[in-house]
């Protein structure tokens, strides 16, 4: 059971999209494959389970396909925001096969650059813009009237919410780095975030669960 909190914030990751399983540099417009679907409907079951009084989505397909099952079990109708989509990665490479090498050598280049502060490549984020993104979607979600949120969005990003929310300012390209790498997300799971003070603390975000994927057992 949760702690009295002045927030609660459950994070959902989309479902399986059809690239996900694709030897391609995933397409920001790609949506759930079957088994996505499938996962859909399941998290929708366990999240009718919540009490909850907002559902908030990534505008990209594959989150809003998710939100909207949610939103169909529930009766909740989903907010959409670009604030909750996923990194943001070159145009040039949407879609484009792994062994295309134009795409491979760009998305290289972009994802080196998803830890240093300074380069962009193309029309991508880099470490600077994701980390800024996470703070804004964190103020977003404070500043919400409601008191319990449900939000769909993406594995990397959440991830970068998560760090964030652990080390603050402390967080720098290799400790993201490191993090991206080590910490897995499975698709659909829910990860639970609380702001609240604790004993001789102020009030900040924290982290209350990560990852949690029991609803594949049932």
């Amino acid at each position: 059971m949760l702690p009295k909190a002045k927030k609660v914030v459950y994070f959902v990751r989309h479902g399986q999209s059809v690239d996900n399983v694709l030897p391609v540099f995933q397409s920001a417009e790609t949506p759930l494959s079957d088994k996505g679907q499938r996962q859909a409907v399941q998290i929708a079951d366990r999240i009718s389970s919540l009490s909850f009084d907002a559902l908030i989505s990534s505008t990209q397909p594959r989150a809003a396909q998710t939100a909207q099952a949610i939103a169909s079990k529930t009766g909740k109708s989903v907010e959409f925001s670009k604030l909750f989509v996923e990194r943001i990665k070159p145009t040039s490479i949407d879609g484009k096969p792994w062994d295309d090498d134009r795409a491979s050598k760009v998305w290289r280049q972009w994802e080196e650059s998803l830890y240093n502060p300074v380069s962009h490549i193309e029309d991508g984020e880099n470490y600077d813009d994701i980390v800024q993104r996470a703070d804004k979607a964190l103020a977003y979600l404070l500043k919400r009237p409601e008191q319990s949120i449900v939000v769909v969005s993406h594995g990397y990003f959440l991830r970068t919410i998560v760090a964030r929310v652990l080390l603050g300012n402390r967080l720098n390209g290799d400790i993201h780095r490191k993090i991206q790498m080590v910490a897995s997300m499975e698709n659909t799971a829910i990860t639970v975030l609380f702001y609240t003070d604790a004993f001789e603390e102020d009030e900040c975000w924290r982290l209350w669960t990560y990852n949690d994927h029991a609803h594949f057992a049932e």
